[in-house]
């Protein structure tokens, strides 16, 4: 196609060149909007791939207060699995850790009493329940020790193969370090 050329006065009129001349501008506006600025942000504290332990000492369960809260000394992520033990006594090959919930049954099967937890990402409830808490003994109410311990989310398809109820498993599988554990007294 011929570009017209008109003549008005000794001005040349090529509306072509124009066009070409607009497109050309507007292509290096639209290539100079394509420069991109990377932020790195670099997370020193690497949550999400470390398990945690924190041992709860002189817990203790009075009338009216047969629940509390035990907070944790950061917040972890809402994906993490939390387990809570109890120190339930020791023996010559160690300390015996029972998981939550745990219950006691009377010699007939009834219920007498027991512990149970839920946890969000800021602390961990444990509940003493059962029918006569005051006459329960002191041994089971006073001086407690509980073990949280935190499992991150990236770990959830291998603690199908971990005895989640053995402590000591858990804390092989998961490479926890015990001289690690952070101890918080109540």
């Amino acid at each position: 196609m011929k570009s017209m050329i008109f003549k008005t006065g000794t001005i040349k009129y090529r509306p072509m060149k124009k066009i070409t001349l607009v497109l050309a501008f507007i292509g290096m506006i639209g290539l100079t909007s394509c420069v991109r600025e990377e932020t790195v942000v670099q997370d020193t504290y690497d949550q999400d791939t470390i398990s945690e332990v924190w041992e709860y000492t002189n817990v203790d369960f009075y009338p009216g207060n047969y629940s509390l809260f035990l907070d944790f000394p950061h917040t972890i992520y809402s994906s993490d699995m939390v387990l809570v033990y109890r120190l339930a006594g020791g023996s010559s090959a160690g300390d015996v850790w029972k998981l939550l919930p745990e219950t006691y049954y009377f010699d007939d099967g009834t219920l007498d009493f027991g512990y149970n937890n839920d946890f969000t990402q800021y602390d961990v409830k444990i509940n003493l329940y059962g029918y006569d808490l005051a006459g329960l003994s002191n041994a089971y109410k006073l001086d407690q020790v509980f073990r949280v311990v935190v499992i991150p989310a990236s770990f959830g398809k291998s603690t199908s193969k971990v005895d989640v109820s053995d402590y000591n498993a858990v804390i092989k599988a998961y490479k926890i370090d015990e001289s690690k554990v952070k101890k918080i007294k109540m």
